[in-house]
């Protein structure tokens, strides 16, 4: 049965590998559409960001804070899309794991009977303090993802 299922996944990939597209061609910077974030390399090695106005065959166009700017194709080394970041997602996930890296660690180094109550007060005080923590670092990680669209074949 392993060996079916292992069969059956390998020819499943096969299938699926001739449809995807590949970055090296230009035309695949005509399914960009006006408004979306993108992030261009240039032959010096320069990034340029910004939002897509428009392609032709040889040129592209993005706006950047500046004022938009017209690359040439010959010195478009290679085009990537842009997603938007998960900063909540990682606020959420950052404060899950402070809280309970923040409840453990306190509640095993905590008094069992302080003043402040037993371990379970600990925990509830470095869940707190672990949880806040963690929210801020999530929240300030960079998170963003990129697709790449086209990319520059070498000589």
């Amino acid at each position: 049965m392993r060996n079916l299922l292992s069969i059956l996944f390998l020819l499943a990939t096969s299938c699926a590998l001739p449809a995807q597209t590949s970055p090296s061609t230009w035309e695949n910077l005509n399914a960009l559409r006006p408004g979306q974030r993108i992030q261009i390399v240039d032959s010096t090695s320069h990034k340029h960001s910004g939002a897509f106005v428009s392609v032709s065959s040889t040129a592209l166009v993005l706006t950047q804070s500046d004022g938009d700017r017209t690359l040439q194709k010959q010195d478009v080394r290679s085009v990537k899309l842009m997603k938007g970041g998960h900063h909540l997602r990682n606020t959420l996930i950052g404060a899950g794991i402070g809280a309970g890296a923040g409840a453990g660690i306190t509640a095993g180094a905590w008094e069992p009977h302080g003043f402040l109550g037993g371990r379970g007060t600990g925990a509830a005080v470095g869940a707190i303090i672990g949880g806040i923590s963690g929210a801020i670092v999530g929240a300030v990680l960079p998170s963003h993802a990129s697709i790449d669209i086209y990319r520059a074949t070498s000589p």
